[in-house]
């Protein structure tokens, strides 16, 4: 498989999601877990979704190649967007954490 630099931005922001998911998740499942507030429990779930979402879009496109070989050859241009999409998530969840950690 030839693998593009644009796969591997798509492959590292996918990473990179997963780990400010986990660390969203502890703060705000540990905030739920002390106060019990509804808002805290539905942040802690939305990170959980994404946390889901990341990985398996991680198993995608970097375990499971041949996924990620179909995009490239049938659609180049969803392959491209696909990643850049990813690279706008990172971009949001690193305000998030940056927020929740102030």
């Amino acid at each position: 498989m030839v693998v593009s630099s644009w796969l591997y931005v798509t492959w590292a922001a996918a990473a990179v999601n997963i780990a400010l998911l986990s660390s969203l998740t502890y703060v705000w499942g540990r905030n739920w877990l002390q106060f019990h507030s509804k808002h805290t429990l539905g942040l802690a779930g939305f990170a959980v979704c994404l946390l889901a979402e990341n990985a398996t879009a991680l198993y995608l496109f970097y375990w499971h190649p041949l996924v990620s070989e179909w995009i490239a050859a049938q659609a180049p241009v969803a392959h491209l967007v696909i990643g850049g999409l990813r690279v706008l998530e990172l971009v949001a969840l690193a305000f998030l954490v940056w927020v929740t950690w102030d």
